[in-house]
């Protein structure tokens, strides 16, 4: 059984005693699987509803794409985007929302509009992020990605994966706790398809423990990635079941937190993942 944790993000409990889900809300008309689909404030809202009825134990929106090859948007355009959706879901659902950006901007403006998780593709590193951060008092999640969307999959390289990611990620923690973000407000991710390539993402989830192991809660994503398209030569619709079978694996790793687009089958499947290293004495 894992240690009991319960993460207050702002006001809204995270239980993450158990592995729990996070679904993916992306209000973009550009993102990798599904840009364009929820981009009106009615289609985004019923989407999200549908998470939480579905298991998410948390909604992550999102108005910038960080898909390979893909263009920044300005702060405007970003909280024109999203601060609709989290005002009126912060009134409607039980659970909590996350904001996936990297600007400091969105994320006060995010938070101030009911958001109780930062969650940012670049570890808090742009100028006056880890600071913002540490003043809203919201817990964050930190990811290793290699240079950035527009240019991460161009020639990735590592000498060491695993241990340049964990490396990195515990410098980027310790970063946040010297600013006064404590322990139990940072959870780690290690960035699947951001800035790797396909045998670095294998090595990555083969040996998600390492990451697991430096007593931080660990999110994966890897739901519809295109990690699966290169080994089975699958589209993005077609890529559910062995994003199930990653979304196991990392839990039977030790992953904490599965960001996914199919809820409900994915929650099935880790639940029963969990069972199996529940089970005995």
């Amino acid at each position: 059984m894992q240690t009991p944790l319960i993460i207050d993000c702002a006001g809204k409990p995270l239980d993450l005693s158990r592995p729990r889900i996070m679904g993916v809300l992306n209000i973009t008309p550009d993102s990798f699987s599904d840009g364009g689909d929820f981009f009106t404030l009615e289609k985004a809202i019923a989407r999200a509803e549908q998470m939480v009825e579905e298991g998410a134990a948390i909604i992550d929106l999102g108005g910038e794409s960080t898909r390979p090859g893909a263009a920044p948007v300005s702060v405007d355009e970003e909280l024109q985007r999203v601060i609709p959706v989290i005002e009126a879901l912060h009134a409607t659902v039980p659970v909590p929302l996350s904001i996936d950006t990297r600007k400091p901007a969105v994320m006060q403006a995010a938070v101030a509009a009911g958001a109780g998780l930062i969650n940012d593709v670049n570890a808090l590193q742009e100028a006056g992020a880890v600071e913002m951060a540490a003043s809203l008092e919201v817990p964050v999640c930190l990811m290793h990605m290699q240079g950035n969307p527009e240019t991460m999959q161009d020639t990735p390289i590592y000498h060491n994966v695993v241990d340049e990611v964990t490396a990195y990620l515990e410098a980027r923690a310790h970063a946040c706790l010297q600013q006064g973000i404590p322990k139990e407000r940072i959870l780690l991710d290690p960035g699947f398809g951001f800035g790797k390539t396909t045998p670095h993402n294998l090595l990555l989830l083969q040996q998600l423990e390492r990451l697991v192991e430096t007593g931080f809660p660990v999110l994966v994503g890897l739901s519809r990635k295109s990690l699966i398209g290169k080994v089975l030569d699958l589209p993005v619709d077609k890529r559910l079941y062995p994003g199930l079978a990653l979304a196991v694996l990392a839990v039977w790793k030790g992953a904490a937190l599965v960001r996914c687009h199919d809820v409900r089958p994915t929650r099935e499947a880790i639940a029963m993942c969990q069972a199996v290293r529940d089970a005995g004495p």
